[in-house]
């Protein structure tokens, strides 16, 4: 079989084959996942740990090489590699192995369970799939914005904590700096644990900006990403660029729009 056609199946969803592949795929990640959920519990374990061990060593060898072929079928395989689905793929596999430097290590695993994404490139026609690829596509293209307000949260509790331990002081609870600042954190997040909270007036009043500010907070990625989703809405295929591995292309693309290579070769 050729790398090409390969890439064909084990890539996209587009082909009959390449979609019962994804088909046989999921119902054995299913399996595997729910094999190790399983194995955690006291009485199943007993009667079937060696059969359910068993069964995950088999399943592991076999997303070995489905890995292994994944690399090999891509013309830049370091693309695919760091790419993140290639290091789920790889973290899906390796806990079964690292399982003889420290047992409790298999129920790693698990982690397998995101392999499921894969899921809406087996029903590529319906609305699922294209929602999942634009919202992917906005999260990326919102990236530096998100960065940037981040980056300004921080900033805000760390200013806001620091007054807090200033109006406060030690003996309300606000004992150093960082425990201040984590006060601030939870309560902008709007969690409020309760275990540290302001006496003073000046301290409530704050506490009272924090926690509006924490309302408005909540909606400015909700809007960051509103705005890519609009931009990014479009008909958009399974189709994977041999290349870098990236999906998402436009239904009469010819060449990758991340890396320019050819999508019909």
């Amino acid at each position: 079989m050729t790398r090409a056609k390969l890439h064909e199946i084990i890539f996209e969803a587009d082909t009959k084959k390449g979609k019962i592949f994804d088909i046989i795929l999921l119902i054995a990640i299913l399996i595997s996942v729910f094999g190790v959920i399983l194995s955690s519990v006291d009485s199943i374990e007993k009667d079937y740990g060696n059969i359910l061990r068993f069964s995950e060593w088999i399943f592991t060898i076999l997303f070995t090489i489905e890995y292994i072929f994944r690399i090999y079928c891509i013309k830049k395989p370091i693309k695919y590699i760091f790419s993140f689905m290639g290091i789920i793929d790889f973290l899906s596999i390796i806990p079964t192995y690292l399982v003889f430097l420290y047992p409790p290590i298999h129920v790693l695993v698990d982690i397998r369970a995101i392999r499921l994404i894969r899921v809406f490139r087996v029903f590529k026609l319906s609305r699922y799939l294209r929602g999942a690829n634009i919202m992917q596509i906005a999260l990326k293209s919102s990236r530096p914005k998100i960065i940037v307000f981040l980056l300004s949260v921080v900033l805000i509790v760390i200013i806001l904590g620091t007054l807090m331990y200033i109006v406060e002081g030690q003996k309300n609870g606000f004992e150093n700096i960082p425990k201040s600042i984590y006060w601030s954190v939870v309560t902008l997040t709007t969690v409020g644990y309760g275990d540290v909270v302001p006496l003073t007036t000046t301290g409530k009043f704050l506490a009272s900006i924090i926690m509006i500010l924490g309302y408005g907070i909540i909606a400015v990625p909700t809007g960051i990403v509103s705005a890519a989703i609009a931009k990014s809405a479009g008909k958009i295929t399974t189709q994977s660029c041999r290349v870098c591995s990236r999906e998402g292309h436009d239904l009469d693309a010819r060449h990758c729009k991340f890396c320019g290579a050819s999508l019909n070769n």
